[in-house]
């Protein structure tokens, strides 16, 4: 299941590197270390818990995630992975999962979303697209 993972992963690398030149963070990357407060209004953080890296329903996440990939990039997110409960990571401080969990902070560092089940790029696009900030952004960028 790890070589799994590992193949899995690996395809997240050319993603995840394409912002190597620090304009923006790695799209998707490990959370044990991250503070949300470094992303607050700048990126709207998804984190993606579970208390194993072989938990099926971390593994069905990340590929959701993948295939909207372009989706998730044009609103500004950030995938935050924590499959250790043992690192006791202060992400797992603040937001308290419990075994599989996916929660969305949005921008201005709130949780905005909480769910024990695997969702989409789509499904996770739409909640966003709703939020008063996002509707501020697509408002700004249209020039209005």
């Amino acid at each position: 299941m790890r070589a799994i993972l590992s193949v899995v992963l690996a395809g997240f690398l050319p993603v995840a590197g394409a912002a190597a030149d620090g304009s923006m963070p790695e799209l998707i990357r490990p959370g044990y270390d991250a503070v949300l407060e470094d992303f607050r209004w700048t990126h709207r953080p998804v984190v993606v818990f579970a208390d194993s890296p072989e938990d099926p329903r971390y593994h069905e996440q990340m590929e959701r995630l993948m295939d909207g990939i372009e989706t998730l990039r044009e609103r500004d997110v950030v995938v935050l992975t924590d499959t250790d409960p043992a690192a006791k990571s202060a992400l797992r401080k603040k937001l308290r999962p419990r075994g599989f969990m996916l929660v969305l902070v949005g921008k201005d560092g709130e949780v905005k979303l909480r769910k024990p089940h695997p969702w989409t790029a789509r499904e996770l696009s739409r909640t966003i697209d709703k939020s008063p900030e996002r509707l501020r952004e697509v408002e700004e960028r249209r020039g209005g």
